[in-house]
């Protein structure tokens, strides 16, 4: 068999239809370019029951005929409650691993034997024989430095996350990933990580549900991938110990400058009504536009772009 005519979700779950694979092959086949789809068994097209359920049905209204085999299942009642018991326990089996896996991570978590980081986060090495575990955390002296500095010049009086990165862009420093120019986004969350005053947590974050439409071309209600929510400090789980960057009480006022600061952010103001507020969103990169009044107070809209262009047009916008 050709492999175009193989679709494969390579390290995705089969607990949610955004799977690239999946959705090539549900486009060809409201194409009418097959009209038969051979699958393993059911879990390996979903591990949702009610996927599998809507899966089929929609392959077949489409003219084309989906066949398992591991068990090859007929068009019989029997055949079709089988199918959705074995949906239910497919479901069941990827709730209860999931669950099982958590539980066990937390209890590594407890017992200081697993590292909640992935990759090390800036300033730190890890022990490449055993890159999860805590006690193989060391300094990384060069990037130490840099976090020191970031939290030192944070604290100076007038200081802001975009002159901290003005001043080490002026200095040549890479960011973490290797970039000529820092992130606003990443200096805060370096001064955000409680890690570097020693102590390790887990658990500080959970996925949550979308709540607000990041802009005015993304969807409403769906999950965030990726988006994470904090927790309360009284949930997270204490890993261990590991070499400090920075002091508790420097850590401390740090928190109180970035509270202070987002208080007075641009989301924040309320001084101008905009027409178009969180209405207006980039054509080409998707972000939403922010207002912003400049020069004899006429209200605007502003699009940040990530293109070579570097911002959007700025666009008029009357009041509300």
């Amino acid at each position: 068999m050709a492999d175009e005519h193989i679709f494969r979700d390579e390290g995705r779950g089969g607990a949610t239809l955004n799977r690239p694979a999946l959705d090539r092959l549900r486009d060809q086949v409201r194409l009418s370019d097959y009209d038969r789809i051979l699958v393993t068994s059911p879990d390996r097209l979903a591990r949702n029951y009610v996927h599998q359920m809507l899966l089929p049905e929609e392959l077949e209204r489409a003219g084309c005929r989906v066949e398992f085999l591991d068990q090859p299942m007929g068009d019989t009642p029997h055949d079709h409650l089988l199918l959705q018991i074995r949906g239910a326990v497919a479901e069941y089996e990827r709730a209860l691993i999931g669950d099982r896996m958590r539980r066990g991570r937390l209890a590594r978590y407890r017992a200081g034997l697993l590292l909640p980081w992935t990759r090390p986060v800036y300033g730190y090495l890890l022990d490449p024989e055993r890159p999860r575990d805590p006690r193989g955390v060391r300094i990384s002296e060069a990037e130490a430095a840099v976090v020191r500095q970031i939290f030192a010049w944070y604290l100076e009086d007038g200081a802001s996350l975009s002159s901290i990165v003005n001043r080490l862009s002026a200095r040549g420093v890479a960011s973490p990933a290797g970039r000529p120019r820092w992130r606003h986004t990443t200096v805060r969350f370096l001064l955000r990580n409680p890690a570097y005053t020693g102590t390790l947590y887990a658990a500080r974050t959970r996925t949550r549900w979308a709540q607000v439409r990041r802009s005015a071309l993304a969807p409403v209600g769906k999950r965030n991938e990726g988006a994470r929510a904090p927790r309360p400090r009284e949930e997270w789980v204490t890993v261990g110990t590991i070499p400090a960057l920075v002091t508790q009480e420097q850590y401390e006022l740090v928190q109180q400058k970035l509270a202070r600061n987002r208080q007075f952010a641009a989301r924040n103001n309320t001084a101008h009504d905009y027409l178009l507020r969180a209405l207006v969103s980039c054509g080409l990169c998707g972000l939403a536009a922010t207002g912003r009044t400049a020069g004899q107070a006429i209200p605007t809209t502003c699009v940040p772009g990530r293109g070579r262009t570097g911002r959007a047009a700025v666009a008029a916008a009357g009041h509300a």
